[in-house]
């Protein structure tokens, strides 16, 4: 089975520049990641490398809090992407959050969820398909990039609701200065939640005619990225996008990709298969990833791949592999077992 690990991962244009001017040079960070010194001109990287990069500038920035904070404020707009672009220049900050979560189905590892209800706004960091989860910095970054693309946008010093990290984040007190709110870690999400009045800001940084230039061309290439996908590829990419967060049901996908029960029943009955083999497929491939990882105790993974009690969990991997996830990962490693 090939490792999701291998996919390749586009690396953020201002990453690089970025470190420099926080006094970090790259080829320090390669080296420290113990990869090669020319992975800096790669533009893409495998999903470990892609970690690995992130874990290394976080061990060099020092503090964990200060190296997001500090990162997260140098990067220059003029080096975004083509994907980040469109969302700084967007209307408002509802707009370009919405186009935020859109985009980012482009750029794996980690992906995007956000929900409106009761005067808040939750965007929630998942780590989607690829496996393992991602060094906390890089959740770090990736929710104060979303702060900072409304401060910029807005040009006004907003604050947060809430920001909760699923790890230890360094110096709260630098995090709480920098979000401005409280800061809670050793949860299970890594998530920001705004006031929903907030996304109602006009951008001072609105540009109608960039963005019918940029939109057409990223919803397009979207488009075919995700129809590249058969229809059980694309209800197994939902299905593990939800799985930390519950089991989902039919319904819930079906809605994801904007068709019926019946229609997502069909299109599958179509492809040979169902929903309940293409939900136990992906429980059964991130359940063999997840226990490939000695960090993670069993009772995590159970509830990464959706279970509810460890006893269930246990269970579903005997009848799958013939052995117990304690024995399975005892062969594993000791070289026993091939993935």
């Amino acid at each position: 089975m090939k490792s999701r690990s291998s996919q390749r991962v586009k690396m953020p244009p201002g990453f690089w520049t970025g470190i420099s001017r926080l006094g970090i040079a790259a080829r320090d960070v390669a080296r420290q990641a113990q990869l090669p010194v020319t992975i800096t001109t790669e533009a893409t990287v495998t999903t470990a490398q892609y970690f690995a990069i992130w874990q290394a500038y976080s061990e060099l920035a020092g503090d964990l809090a200060s190296g997001i904070t500090r990162l997260a404020a140098a990067f220059d707009t003029a080096q975004y992407p083509p994907a980040v672009l469109a969302t700084y220049h967007a209307r408002d900050y509802r707009d370009a959050l919405h186009r935020m979560v859109r985009y980012k189905q482009m750029c794996p590892p980690e992906s995007l969820r956000m929900t409106e209800e009761n005067g808040q706004c939750t965007i929630e960091l998942e780590w989607g398909p690829t496996g393992l989860p991602g060094p906390p910095v890089l959740a770090g970054i990736t929710l104060a990039f979303l702060l900072e693309l409304g401060r910029k946008g807005t040009g006004q010093p907003l604050k947060a609701q809430a920001a909760e990290f699923v790890h230890s984040m360094g110096d709260e007190q630098v995090l709480e200065a920098y979000f401005g709110c409280a800061i809670q870690t050793g949860g299970k999400y890594n998530r920001l939640t705004l006031l929903q009045s907030h996304l109602d800001l006009p951008f001072v940084s609105y540009n109608k005619e960039l963005l019918e230039i940029l939109a057409p061309a990223l919803d397009r290439s979207l488009d075919e990225q995700l129809g590249s996908f058969s229809v059980s590829g694309r209800v197994k990419v939902i299905i593990a996008h939800c799985l930390a967060g519950g089991c989902p049901d039919l319904q819930t996908v079906a809605k994801e990709l904007t068709m019926s029960v019946r229609t997502l029943q069909r299109r599958l009955t179509d492809e040979k298969t169902t929903f309940k083999q293409l939900l136990t497929q992906v429980r059964h491939e991130q359940a063999r990833e997840y226990l490939a990882n000695p960090s993670l105790d069993l009772k995590e993974v159970a509830f990464l791949t959706g279970y509810e009690d460890q006893n269930s969990f246990f269970r579903a991997f005997r009848h799958w592999e013939g052995v117990t996830p304690s024995q399975w990962r005892a062969e594993r490693l000791n070289g026993h077992l091939n993935i």
